[in-house]
């Protein structure tokens, strides 16, 4: 799932950066939608990633008690 938001996101700013050097018509369709998604994937790609390495660590640390 992390790298599913993350990954569009980027590919949103590639397609945004190409549609710009092409000189596209952005203003409509689908493009307001791949102009903000960066914006809201990637803080979610990056909540994610802290809250995994968070539960992994405390995964760990419940094995090595001996607890789970």
């Amino acid at each position: 799932m992390i790298a599913s938001v993350g990954g569009l996101s980027v590919i949103c700013i590639v397609a945004v950066i190409v549609a710009g050097f092409a000189a596209a018509d952005v203003s409509g369709g689908a493009w307001p939608v791949v102009r903000v998604l960066p914006a809201i994937g990637l803080p979610i790609a990056f909540v994610l990633i802290i809250v995994f390495a968070i539960l992994s660590v405390v995964r760990r640390r419940r094995i090595a008690d001996g607890s789970r």
